[in-house]
Parts: C-alpha cells; structure tokens; sequence
C-alpha cells in the first residue's frame, strides 16, 4: 500500500508540471484567412506591420509587399518566431507566396531573457496551482486509505466468497479499483483530462504487453481459481494427475503438491491439473484387481476357474459382494490362460498386498488340484539336406505327466497374511501440512466435484 501512495505522489508531482505546461502552451493558431479592407499590397504591408507589433517576439519582423509577394526581414530571438511570421503572412488574403530572410539573434541576453521570463511564469503558475493539485492528492489519499481499510476486513470477503483465496483476489481487485477510482476524482478536479486520457491509454498498452509476456502465469493463476472451487480432490487423496501418481498434500495458489508413493514431493503446475485427466482412488474404497494365470491346453479351463475362484474367495481380505470372477482370456498352442478379479476394501487392505497374495493362493490352489501351469515350448528344426532317414524301433512315447504334489495351506499352518494398508506415506504427508505453514486451498467444508 506505501509503494502504491508513493507511485501516486510522483505522478501528481508530474501531473503539476503537465499542468503548468499546458497552461503556457499557446492555443493552435486558426486556420482561416485574414479579411483586410484592400487587397493591394500597400494594405497587405499596412495589416501585416500591425499584427506583428501587437505579438511579443515579432516586433522586430519588418514586412514588405510587392505583387502579393511578402518578404519578411528583421531579427527574432528564436526560430519558432520565424515560422510563426510567416505562417501569419501566409494566411492574409491576396498573398501569393511568402519569402523569409529572417535572421536570429543569437545574443545572450536576448536569447536568455525569454527563458528567465518563461521560467519565472512556470514558476508563478506552478505556485498558484499547488492549492488545487494538494486538495487533488488530498482527495486521492482519502479515498485510496478507505478502499484499503475495506479490502482489508476479511471477515466481510469470506462471507461473500467461497473461499479465503477468492476473498484475497476479490480484497485486492476492491483496493486497485479504490486507488484507479481515487486517481480519476484527483485528475478531473485538476481539470487534467487529457492527462487522465493518456494515462488510462499508457496503461491499457503497458497491461497489454504484461498480459501476452506473463500469459502462462495469468492462466496458471486463473485455473488455480477455478480448482479451488471446484475441490477436485481432498488432502491425503491417492490420486494419478495424467502419469503422476501420489497422495495430495495441498493446493496452492500455483501449484497442486503430491508426495510420490516413493516419498518425493512432486510440484505440479495448477494450469496442467485443471486440464489433467485425473484419477482418484480414494473416492471409492473398493477397488478391483486382476491378475492372469495359465494351464496347459489339455486342461478343463472352468474347473481350473472355478478351483481359482474358491481359493480366492477364501482369503478374509477379499469382499463376497462384488464376489470374485473369472474368464478365460486367451486360448493358445500349449496353454489357455485364464483372468481372475476380485474386490477388497481398500480402507482396510493394501491393493498391491491383496493382489499379490491372491496370485499366490490361486496359483497354489491350482497346482494342489492336478493343473500344470505351462511352461515355454520352443520348437527346433534341423534340415541336413538329403532324405528322412527312418530308424528301427517303436516311437517314443511323449514324457508322462508328473503327478500333482500337494501344496501345504500356509494360512491354515498359521501364517498370517498381513494386507494392512501402508500408513507411511498418509503420515509424512499429516506431517507436512503440519509443519508448513503455506496457504492450502483445499477446503474439507466444501463438496468435492
């Protein structure tokens, strides 16, 4: 707010010289012709004569007229008195061309008496106007003093706006509209309007080439809006913002932070979250998992799903409603395999845990039961280049089928089978919000969208 009132001062201190100025500046000549009672040159030279000894400057300026030809001579103190003769001279009517032969005087104290006078009437002008443009800047600070004291009663925004980072926007844009509406009431008392024109157009080019060189950061900005009420995700959600996966520690004004799964903080920019394809795991505690199991060709693939789906449904962690499944995936040269699903609760069990122990009990249950799992069959060829030579004998016999080998129920020897979830990470991310003190954006009393 200080830097603000001082930028403000400074310009009331350039709009008090604009002032002065553009009261010394003289009103643009008019562009009409100058009627005299006769067109002959006498009265040309005669009119021409009396308008130069009534104008400070161009006393000094002698005229003379022959067939509408006005030839200037004499001494002025600078150039622009020059042009300003003969731009006189031109405008009279019956003159056809003027010449000038006009000579400065380049004397110090002609030259320098001008500027002093010039200076002293600044000067005087300048002191008579401080009244006015103090009771400008006066105005200015009042109402720049009461546009902060509003932005500043939070209590009233959060009312008004959803949440404390749209009541900060909103307390900001109420105190530069405060200072813009002080600035305009300052520049009309002052009569300065073309002052304030140009001002309001100096501005409107400068926020315009701000705008296209800080585009990325004005729509990382406005999205960080946009997620903070829409709410996509709560703290300690497990969540995969396109291929980032990780647990949700907060929403700042620039960017959403995730801890990994493998305990690094991961900054996102909000303007990629806003436009992110975005998975929530933790929205809904059951999920499903799958896992794919082959047998060899030759067995009965839906006694094989159905041994599968009795050992899976065995296992305390996996639900009974959604009830585990199966389907036969593929059929190939030497195998079928088979794809098995069932649901837990992932409140109370680690996913990756739970899948991993059910691959291991239908695996198991399929080995108990008499299934082979297939193993990889290359096929060799040897071509020697002459006739298939046939040898005496009876063909061999294809290899038999080792018998099934009972596995032991590790669950039933007492193992226990630990599927807890993993608090880990839910607890250095507690720990984090705990311990930053950096604004987040989430908001636990709002509807998540």
């Amino acid at each position: 707010m200080v830097r603000m009132l001082l930028a403000a001062l400074l310009c009331f201190s350039a709009l008090a010289a604009g002032l002065v100025h553009a009261q010394e500046a003289p009103a643009p000549a008019d562009e009409a012709p100058i009627v005299t009672e006769s067109a002959n040159d006498a009265a040309i030279e005669a009119r021409l004569s009396g308008i130069y000894d009534q104008i400070d400057g161009l006393s000094g300026i002698e005229a003379s007229v022959e067939q509408g030809v006005v030839t200037l001579s004499g001494t002025v103190t600078s150039q622009a008195d020059a042009a300003r003769a003969a731009a006189i001279a031109e405008r009279l009517e019956g003159v056809v061309t003027v010449q000038e032969r006009i000579t400065r005087d380049l004397s110090i104290d002609t030259s320098l008496s001008p500027a002093i006078e010039s200076l002293e009437t600044s000067v005087q002008r300048g002191w008579e106007a401080l009244p006015l443009v103090g009771l400008a800047i006066a105005v200015f600070l009042v109402i720049a003093f009461i546009g902060h004291l509003l932005a500043a009663w939070s209590g009233l925004w959060r009312r008004m706006t959803p949440n404390p980072f749209l009541a900060e926007i909103v307390a900001q844009a109420f105190r530069f509209v405060a200072i813009v509406v002080g600035l305009v009431t300052a520049l009309n008392l002052v009569g300065a309007t073309a002052l304030m024109g140009a001002i309001l157009g100096g501005a409107g080019v400068i926020g315009l080439a701000i705008g296209f060189a800080v585009r990325d950061t004005v729509e990382n900005y406005i999205s960080s809006i946009m997620l903070s009420l829409r709410q996509p995700f709560r703290a300690n959600d497990h969540v995969l913002i396109n291929e980032h996966e990780g647990k949700v520690v907060r929403l700042t004004s620039r960017a959403t932070i995730l801890m990994t799964l493998d305990g690094n903080h991961l900054r996102i920019p909000n303007a990629t979250v806003f436009k992110a394809i975005i998975l929530n795991y933790t929205r809904n505690p059951e999920r499903r998992f799958d896992f794919a199991l082959g047998v060899d060709a030759g067995d009965d693939p839906i006694a094989a799903m159905a041994t599968g789906i009795a050992a899976i449904s065995a296992l305390d962690f996996v639900l009974s409603d959604p009830k585990p499944d199966a389907i036969i995936e593929t059929v190939g040269d030497s195998n079928i395999v088979l794809r098995f699903f069932a649901w837990v609760d992932q409140t109370e069990s680690e996913f990756m845990k739970a899948r991993s122990l059910a691959i291991r009990a239908a695996k198991d249950a399929l080995e108990t039961a008499g299934f082979t799992l297939p193993e990889p069959i290359y096929r060799l060829r040897f071509d020697q280049g002459g006739a298939p030579v046939s040898l005496p004998g009876k063909p061999a016999e294809p290899p038999a089928r080792p018998k099934p080998v009972p596995v032991p129920d590790k669950a039933a020897e007492g193992e226990v089978l630990d599927v807890r979830p993993d608090e880990h990470i839910s607890e250095k991310v507690e720990e984090e919000r705990a311990q930053t003190g950096e604004k987040d954006l989430l908001d636990s009393r709002r509807p998540v969208e």
